[in-house]
Parts: C-alpha cells; structure tokens; sequence
C-alpha cells in the first residue's frame, strides 16, 4: 500500500501563537481524521503550562483537484472550515476572536483533516495561524 506524501513545518510556536504549514501530494489514498495540530506537542508557556486548545486566526490554502475539511477532533470530529477543491484563498477570523474549538463530548483541543473527493496527482498546502489557550 502507498500513501499520501504529506509534509508538516512549523513556521512560528511563541507563547501565544502557532503557525503552521501542512501539504499533501495525493496518491489517491487521501486522510480521513488525520491529526495535524497536536496541542500538548505545542510549546508550553512560560509558567510551564501545556497549550490545550487553540483558535483558528488565519488559514492560507492551495487545493489542486480536492477539498479539504478541517475539523476539530472530538468523540465525533467538528467541521470546522471546509476548503473547496481547486481553490486558493486567505480567510481572516482575528477581527474577532478566531474560530473557537466548539467540538463537544470528547474534545481533545487537536485538528485533524480529511480530503474530500481525492486522486491520485491532487494536493493541497495549508498554513494555519493559530491563538493557543492554556
């Protein structure tokens, strides 16, 4: 079995924000629920505290041939932002607070993505900008 060829960078981790950048080259296989943003491997705060959650601020994205949808991880994932296939865009949420986790029974504070209607040849890069709470 193949797999994806999927990348993760780490752009910026202060105290109060994370960025971070996320590519996929599909072979077809796709992600389902795949963990992207893992908070407790975050780094901590300066009183040593691990980050819990975060907030989406910003997301940058290129889609060639499959959308992507970005869901809070829960007992049963929350959508978050889905992102349509063959598509580049910014959307910009820190005029207000960011997209708060909502996920619900089960909330682990993390993101994971699943890719919507992919094939082999298709991919994505995404750069998140996250608040984290402590």
């Amino acid at each position: 079995l193949m797999a994806d060829t999927v990348t993760s960078q780490t752009i910026i981790d202060s105290q109060k924000l994370a960025i971070l950048k996320f590519t996929n080259e599909s072979d077809g296989t796709g992600e389902s629920s795949v963990k992207k943003v893992d908070v407790s491997a975050l780094g901590k705060n300066n009183l040593g505290e691990s980050c819990t959650r975060v907030s989406i601020r910003r997301i940058y994205w290129a889609t060639r041939g499959m959308g992507v949808d970005i869901e809070f991880d829960a007992s049963t994932n929350v959508l978050a932002i889905p992102l349509p296939a063959d598509s580049t865009g910014d959307e910009y949420y820190d005029l207000f607070t960011g997209i708060p986790n909502n996920a619900g029974s089960g909330i682990t504070g993390d993101i994971d993505f699943t890719t919507v209607g992919h094939s082999s040849g298709d991919a994505y890069s995404i750069i998140l900008v996250l608040d984290k709470s402590y």
